[in-house]
């Protein structure tokens, strides 16, 4: 009778075992799934929707997204968030537009035209020294992130603004017989039939996952995200580790202006407009906390293929702007639904097994 018992028991622990795998499987794969499911429906949907090209075109408009939001991983892997990113992506296309329009140098009479690397390494240069200030508030000066960064975001606007007085810089063809042809290559060239912007979003993702798998960097990134107080007694620089995530990410947002500005042919201020919620939704359906210290770059990338697929289905069928509108906020708040639950469950997991004797009372 006991053996019966004890099979019985071993059955049904056998069967809430193989439930909680596979709601443990959807949970953490949700992003994969829920783009597969995005990518039959808009299939069904419109004729045109599942085929390479406009799948290489639909990645080329995710590109800018997961940029920004690789940016966004490290530093919400921290604990900490970042408004700015678009607003500091409109800074540097703005700064971008204005080397490639010429600078004039009137004292000697001349206008300079300064090559495409040039350009690169000043526009990085710039998103770098707004993601620094970021990081120096927030780190040594402990001003909260939120209104650090909400800060930057209308001073980074707003320097755009006074630097193109409104206006868009529409001629970035730059002047090829002085050596600078422009950087339209960025939005239009392919490399093996992939759009540069692609490329460029695969080769900044692999240097965000070496950086966070195999690197002291990025073990100092989790652990302060997971612990912070514990992490700075265990001797990790926490302050140093925060300024490098945020400069980071002000890097993520620069060559996110250059693949944008480079797309559109021109550059303008108001480019990147609450590119920033975007970014933070990508890093949020692709299972990342927002308390720090967990989220995966395959993840992150996975959200923004999500958030973009779903925005240019719902273009191709011909939804309403508004509905879009819609429609993204409510597969935001599911995510943030999702990584609740899934954190909760994990939460609760650690308690069990750290109280093992109340376990053993409880039986």
């Amino acid at each position: 009778m006991s053996d019966t018992t004890t099979a019985a028991n071993q059955a049904r622990a056998g069967i809430k075992s193989a439930d909680f795998d596979i709601v443990k499987l959807l949970l953490e794969g949700r992003a994969f799934f829920a783009l597969i499911a995005i990518i039959i429906t808009f299939s069904m949907l419109s004729p045109v929707y599942f085929s390479v090209n406009n799948f290489l075109i639909m990645s080329s408009h995710v590109a800018i997204f997961g940029l920004l939001a690789l940016g966004m991983l490290l530093v919400i892997l921290t604990g900490g968030i970042d408004l700015s990113v678009g607003s500091t992506l409109a800074l540097a296309g703005v700064v971008a537009g204005f080397l490639m329009q010429g600078v004039s140098l009137e004292m000697f009479g001349v206008i300079l035209y300064p090559p495409v690397w040039v350009v690169v390494i000043l526009t990085c240069a710039v998103g770098a020294f707004v993601g620094l200030i970021n990081g120096v508030l927030v780190a040594f000066f402990k001003v909260p992130a939120f209104v650090a960064t909400l800060g930057l975001l209308y001073v980074a606007r707003g320097v755009a603004l006074l630097m193109t007085n409104g206006l868009t810089y529409n001629n970035l063809g730059g002047r090829p017989e002085l050596g600078n042809t422009g950087f339209e290559w960025l939005g239009f060239n392919r490399l093996l039939g992939v759009p540069i912007g692609v490329v460029v979003l695969v080769a900044v993702a692999v240097l965000c996952s070496l950086l966070l798998n195999r690197s002291a960097l990025g073990r100092w990134i989790y652990s302060t995200g997971g612990n912070e107080r514990a992490a700075e007694l265990s001797g990790v620089p926490v302050k140093r580790v925060k300024v490098t995530v945020y400069v980071l990410s002000g890097i993520c947002s620069a060559i996110a202006g250059l693949v944008l500005s480079s797309q559109l042919t021109s550059a303008g201020p108001t480019a990147g407009t609450t590119y920033e919620l975007t970014a933070i939704a990508a890093v949020v359906i692709g299972g990342a906390a927002l308390t720090g210290g967990r989220g995966t770059v395959r993840g992150t990338l996975l959200g923004a293929f999500v958030i973009g697929f779903l925005s240019d289905g719902l273009v191709i069928i011909g939804v309403s702007s508004y509905w879009q509108t819609v429609f993204t906020g409510a597969v935001i708040v599911l995510a943030v639904l999702l990584n609740s639950i899934q954190y909760r469950g994990r939460r609760r997991a650690a308690a069990a097994t750290s109280s093992p004797q109340t376990g053993k009372a409880s039986e």
